[in-house]
């Protein structure tokens, strides 16, 4: 069952707002970055899985909306490659260097940081040390190692491969808890089909509830 669901018709209220920290996000408009928020909101939940964290601009905006829906009574856990190399040669790789020079100049002189690393993501959620788990690694690899269990949100926007997706959403389901929702990003790519056709089998084959929102994000009720 699908359902399109048109933002502009929602009346939700949100006491925070989505905010890039100096870093490149997937989500680059800050609307859509608010609403990405509201939807997340509107579950409210206390434990968070995300593949796929780049800059971990939306696991810091993640972990401060839950911060201030339940203060530390939350958890975050957080998956990425970081430096290491996807298991498939053809998956699309984000764009890592910035248009804006300041940027550049801040990272590499100021922070001395790579901004997409596994020690500049702990360094942006550092506020919240106590209430994450960063995992580098390729979750085609270490999805089966993990011992999770009842996540109530997951958001998916990590490799674009066909079968990196497949991959996600077959372990997201088994570490989901009842009733929890399973978010992807990047829907109806034209340059990274597998995207669509991965999501779109996994909700016939699951008979799942699926909403497609703004064209962009993909929500897996189970």
């Amino acid at each position: 069952m699908v359902y399109i669901v048109d933002w502009h018709m929602k009346d939700l209220k949100l006491n925070q707002k989505y905010k890039k920290y100096f870093r490149k996000s997937s989500i680059k408009k800050k609307e859509l970055g608010n609403l990405f928020l509201e939807e997340i909101q509107k579950k409210n939940p206390k434990s968070f899985l995300e593949i796929g964290i780049f800059h971990g601009v939306t696991a810091r905006n993640i972990c401060e909306l839950m911060y201030k829906n339940h203060g530390k009574e939350f958890k975050y856990i957080g998956i990425d490659l970081f430096d290491q190399k996807s298991t498939y040669e053809d998956e699309v790789e984000p764009a890592f260097t910035f248009n804006n020079p300041l940027k550049n100049f801040y990272f590499k002189y100021i922070k001395r940081q790579n901004p997409y690393s596994e020690i500049a993501v702990n360094d942006l959620l550092m506020k919240f040390k106590e209430n994450i788990k960063i995992i580098k690694g390729d979750t085609n690899k270490i999805l089966k190692e993990l011992n999770l269990q009842n996540i109530e949100y997951i958001f998916i926007d990590g490799g674009h491969n066909y079968n990196t997706v497949k991959n996600d959403l077959f372990y997201s389901k088994k570490f989901i808890s009842e009733n929890g929702i399973i978010l992807c990003d990047d829907y109806d790519l034209s340059y990274a089909p597998g995207v669509k056709q991965a999501i779109d089998e996994f909700v016939k084959e699951n008979n799942c509830k699926f909403e497609l929102i703004l064209d962009r994000f993909a929500k897996i009720e189970l």
